[in-house]
């Protein structure tokens, strides 16, 4: 019941607003492209394995060999990601979860791969192995691991460009192929994440908001970040780490912009406290409420109490004109970079459902 009364106040801060992803029909799958393709990746954000779905395309890639593969599986809960794969496993599809930026996880969905195109490879000349998804599920930087496996497993020959990875939504623009083995050729295909034109679901558009996939301009920060903390609020911040004596090691290097001098000591200790901060803010202003987490009106005193904590934790001036806008930026940053924990969004679906 509490997330129901979490998604009226969301919906309230919304109002009747839709996700529209811009653009006409999706066209980027054509006919023949969809004949010549041999092998899906289906690559889904860990954190939001149903949401990352795009259901347009499901009927088109129903008849291929395909795997699911949940990324960043470093940000998502360990003890609930095996439901996951348990979950598309008794529905048939091979499913994985794998940290694109390890090797030896890239690896292991690649063996994976070649044992389902096993029948073709000894009869086709040429396969096509096509990687999907919703934009900024690490489409990019799995590619990139592939070549760096490929370049020595397979010895192919020439230099193999780099696909460009970025923080944010659309970076690929289109579709690009790489050639990663000989005899058989086996190219893996690049594709630009796509989105459905419109999302009508408001909670569906809030997680690939919250996971990146959505623009934060679309919705908006402090919208995203109300949506983040009614959901902790619902979960009692299940999931969150906090212990003031224990040592977290924690990479600066997530939360700053590429291509700058890499952290020092200091600037770790500081990312160190700044996060213990967080997390105790959060907790108190949880201890110390009062009220009925099924009231809407409650939850919304509780969300605002605890803005008014992050505030302090972030040491945001109190009459700074864009305080909430900052508050809401460093909030989503620290959960974006996993340091507030590792969570899924999405609840495991009932046996009977079929994603």
């Amino acid at each position: 019941m509490g997330l129901e009364v979490a998604k009226i106040v969301i919906k309230k801060g919304l109002g009747e607003m839709g996700f529209n992803a811009g653009g006409g029909p999706i066209n980027w799958f054509p006919g023949h492209m969809a004949a010549a393709t041999r092998a899906i990746k289906d690559l889904r954000d860990a954190r939001i394995p149903i949401s990352s779905i795009n259901h347009q395309l499901q009927p088109q890639l129903s008849s291929k060999r395909r795997v699911v593969a949940l990324n960043k599986k470093d940000l998502a809960n360990p003890n609930i990601i095996h439901k996951w794969t348990r979950y598309f496993d008794s529905h048939n599809q091979d499913c994985m979860a794998i940290n694109a930026h390890s090797k030896s996880s890239v690896n292991k969905l690649l063996e994976l791969v070649e044992f389902k195109l096993k029948e073709v490879i000894s009869r086709e000349p040429t396969l096509l192995v096509l990687v999907i998804g919703v934009p900024n599920v690490g489409k990019s930087a799995l590619i990139n691991s592939i070549h760096q496996i490929a370049s020595s497993r397979f010895g192919v020959q020439q230099k193999m460009k780099r696909a460009t990875v970025g923080p944010l939504p659309g970076v690929t623009q289109d579709i690009a192929g790489y050639k990663i083995a000989h005899q058989p050729s086996i190219y893996v295909l690049d594709t630009p994440g796509v989105l459905v034109p419109s999302i009508p679901d408001i909670e569906t558009g809030l997680k690939l908001a919250l996971a990146g996939s959505v623009k934060d301009s679309v919705v908006g920060e402090e919208r995203i970040a109300q949506y983040l903390l009614a959901h902790l609020n619902n979960r009692r911040l299940e999931g969150i780490r906090y212990d003031s004596k224990e040592k977290h090691e924690y990479n600066l290097k997530d939360l700053r912009p590429k291509r700058r001098k890499p952290p020092n000591d200091s600037d770790m200790l500081f990312i160190e406290d700044l996060v213990t901060e967080v997390q105790c803010a959060l907790y108190l202003t949880l201890l110390e409420f009062t009220g009925n987490m099924e009231d809407e009106s409650d939850l919304e005193g509780l969300i605002e109490q605890q803005f008014e904590a992050l505030q302090k934790a972030f040491k945001i001036p109190h009459k700074a004109s864009e305080a909430r806008m900052m508050i809401s930026k460093k909030f989503l940053t620290l959960f974006r970079a996993g340091k507030l924990g590792p969570f899924i969004l999405d609840d495991v679906p009932d046996a009977n459902t079929v994603s």
